[in-house]
């Protein structure tokens, strides 16, 4: 793999939903899907879309890669780094722009349903899932702030 090497180069961006929702028993869930070529922990993300406000875009992401539907926050919640691998085998690096998803449906048919794998995790467990340090520390702020007690 080759990386890019231009320390000046701005990260390309991206834009990705955290989906979030609150399990029966009255604890916290995670939804992670599996990155289509490493197999990676992941939050569905992808790159900004015309027309399509960065919150929106992040929204349709989480409905391609996992049929997720529900109430999307319009500021994000973080912002972390990663490098993407390309077609090409270069990489690129990211920057990921997180916008908080309350998980209202998953749908048992979306379009990318044959080319991922879902779970849901503990925030604690989901932290630990992911590799980018950056969307760790995500997952485990966006969990202290949801047990916070409200003013």
């Amino acid at each position: 793999m080759t990386r890019v090497t231009d320390d000046d180069a701005e990260p390309r961006r991206q834009i990705g939903a955290l989906p979030f929702r609150r399990a029966r028993d009255g604890s916290d869930r995670i939804l992670l899907v599996t990155s289509r070529e490493s197999r990676r922990w992941v939050i569905p993300k992808g790159w900004p879309m015309p027309g399509r406000k960065p919150f929106q875009a992040a929204a349709q992401e989480a409905y391609e890669e996992a049929g997720l539907r529900g109430h999307i926050g319009k500021r994000p919640i973080g912002y972390y780094l990663y490098e993407k691998r390309l077609k090409n085998l270069d990489a690129v690096l990211c920057q990921v722009k997180v916008f908080p998803l309350r998980v209202r449906k998953q749908l048992k048919h979306f379009p990318e349903e044959h080319q991922r794998e879902l779970r849901w995790f503990t925030p604690a467990e989901a932290a630990e899932a992911v590799a980018e340090p950056g969307l760790a520390a995500i997952i485990r702020a966006a969990a202290r702030q949801a047990r916070a007690p409200k003013p």
